[in-house]
């Protein structure tokens, strides 16, 4: 068992570095893209300002020297310029040190920008282009916080890829030769034992951390979760009373997040107090013999106050690096998951050149259609089935059947398994999503609304309609009149999903969306099914003239409002049982019979 879990960690250790030299590689591109040549020009720039920095802070003590040593009578200031001289070009010699770190820095903040944003854009669309199947099981509060710690983490792995390692590297290999060469081989080695102690203990210390911060991001996004999806069904909260319940669930999650948080604090502290002494450490060691130095009369006082801002020199490096490696290593942690955000597979995508859609009519036929959601739970069985254009096809059945699969099917948010699923003779799998898309207009059971306004709403239907376009949907969908009774008008804001209009409005608003977008298909899935008799019927004369010329098909559980239809099928375990028009299946007296009168009688109880 021990060999297993030894096993286990070495395997988590390798995925982990791998992930890490993954987020790298993904993000060094930012830093020098082949087609944006200003890029390159402000990061040249940038790394110019850097060595001039670095080039001037470390022969600044030797100016700091030179002042001392000439106050003290001790020596000849450089260049006759005199103790004040000497004083006054310290201090310029540490503003430019400054100077040129913030111009570095601000030639790099559009590079670093600009990155962010992109990549960003980049997750954004990428989510959208995963396929249905993952939309439905991700956890939206989750989501959001892993791609807010994603970008986060941008721009500064990108300053750490520029300025960070190199340069710290040139800096203390510059301060250590300057060491040796003005005192002598001890001073050195003092240094370098120092440096190497520190970074050994940094990157230990930094690597149990690592595991700390992920158990606390783990409840972080935990936490999170729980919020958004209370706050999403805050009217569900309320039906059940229950607020209570939900904060406290809420705070069983912040109480784990406080314990990751409480255990990241502490190592922190640790961390810092063992950096801190590792450094003390050295500088004692350099300091005491600068000062028996200056006991010998081998050494000056300028010298031991040169040492001693050489060696707080060091320890800003150091300390940077302590930082840098330990940000470096969390925003690797919350970038990862990002990264494995954007690795993750579109289970639906266009073939290589796919064509676009070409519509002639708007025939759709399913030839010997197999799909399941799970390979062990089948839901259609080989279902073929022809509309022809501008008929208005009817699909029913008891729940389950297979019904509302077709119209995912048909606008693909998923790929069958067996069989085709065609339009106008072309494969929907062959031809583009966009084009698919524009061609099929939806009227779902459930209209959800951006919390916009009203005309943002309907105006999604088309990009860049007319408000004139807009109304002229609304009189179609028999909702304008209601729109101008409001004291808002078209510019009522609707809420979070829409919950500030009725069902019968929401659907009025999603079927204007609908007739805005012109499409030649129409899909009408279950648009009826959770509104009153009244207001059913007021919504079904508006789909009845939306229906008109175009190929429609409607998903139905309540069989009077397809009556009318041209055709309706009858599915039963995702096999079609029967179909024909309203009377002949009465006629028949078999399984839609059966549904009709059964719906009949449950309309009579109601009454």
């Amino acid at each position: 068992m021990s060999q297993w879990r030894t096993a286990s960690a070495e395997e988590l250790a390798r995925n982990e570095k791998r992930s890490g030299w993954r987020t790298i590689r993904n993000v060094a591109p930012y830093l020098w893209p082949e087609d944006q040549s200003w890029v390159k020009y402000r990061v040249v720039l940038a790394m110019v300002a850097l060595l001039a920095s670095k080039l001037i802070a470390v022969t600044t003590p030797i100016l700091y020297k030179s002042a001392v040593d000439s106050l003290a009578g001790e020596g000849v200031p450089p260049l006759a310029l005199g103790a004040i001289g000497v004083t006054i070009a310290y201090g310029m010699a540490r503003l430019m040190t400054n100077g040129f770190q913030q111009l570095r820095d601000a030639i790099f903040a559009k590079v670093a920008q600009s990155a962010l944003r992109q990549l960003a854009l980049e997750t954004f669309e990428h989510i959208h282009r995963l396929s249905m199947r993952y939309h439905i099981t991700r956890k939206t509060g989750g989501l959001s916080r892993i791609i807010e710690r994603g970008v986060k983490g941008v721009e500064f792995l990108l300053r750490f890829l520029l300025f960070s390692i190199g340069p710290l590297v040139l800096e203390l290999l510059m301060i250590a030769v300057i060491l040796f060469w003005l005192f002598d081989v001890w001073y050195l080695a003092i240094v370098a034992g120092t440096i190497a102690a520190y970074v050994w203990f940094t990157f230990k210390v930094t690597e149990w951390r690592v595991k700390l911060r992920r158990e606390m991001n783990d409840q972080d996004t935990d936490a999170n979760q729980k919020a958004i999806d209370s706050l999403l069904n805050f009217e569900t909260v309320k039906y059940f009373g229950a607020e209570a319940r939900e904060a406290a669930r809420y705070d069983v999650a912040m109480a784990g997040y406080e314990r990751a948080a409480l255990k990241t604090s502490y190592s922190l502290a640790a961390l810092n107090f063992g950096q801190s002494f590792l450094i003390t450490s050295g500088l004692v060691g350099v300091m005491v013999l600068a000062a028996i130095g200056v006991q010998n009369g081998t050494l000056t006082v300028g010298d031991f106050v040169m040492v001693n801002a050489y060696m707080i020199q060091i320890t800003m490096p150091l300390n940077f690096l302590g930082t840098v490696y330990r940000e470096i290593r969390q925003s690797l942690v919350d970038m990862g998951e990002m990264f494995d955000l954007l690795e993750q597979p579109s289970e639906v995508s266009d073939k290589k050149d796919a064509p676009e859609l070409a519509i002639n009519g708007g025939e759709i036929s399913l030839e010997n259609v197999h799909f399941g959601y799970d390979a062990e739970r089948p839901i259609l069985k080989g279902v073929s089935l022809s509309v022809p254009a501008g008929n208005n096809i009817a699909i029913v059945g008891a729940s389950g059947s297979g019904k509302s699969t077709i119209g995912r099917l048909l606008f693909r948010f998923y790929d069958v398994g067996e069989g085709a699923l065609k339009i106008d003779g072309q494969d929907v799998r062959d031809v583009t999503q966009t084009s698919l898309h524009d061609a099929i207009g939806v009227v779902p059971q459930d209209t959800v609304l951006f919390n916009d306004t009203i005309r943002y709403n309907i105006a999604y239907g088309r990009d860049g309609a007319t408000m004139a376009e807009i109304e002229d949907a609304a009189r179609a969908a028999q909702i304008h009149d209601f729109i101008q009774s409001l004291p808002e008008g078209y510019e009522t804001a609707v809420g979070e999903r829409g919950l500030k209009l009725s069902g019968g409005e929401k659907q009025r608003v999603g079927i204007a969306r609908t007739l805005l977008k012109n499409p030649p298909i129409l899909l009408l899935d279950e648009a009826t099914s959770a509104l009153d008799t009244e207001t059913e019927m007021e919504i079904k004369d508006a789909l009845a003239r939306a229906g008109e010329g175009r190929t429609v098909i409607t998903i139905a559980h309540r069989l009077s409002t397809i009556a009318e239809a041209d055709r309706i099928i009858v599915l039963e375990n995702g096999q079609i049982v029967e179909e024909g028009t309203h009377s002949d299946l009465l006629d028949r007296n078999a399984r839609y019979a059966q549904l009709w009168l059964r719906q009949q009688s449950e309309d009579e109880l109601v009454a």
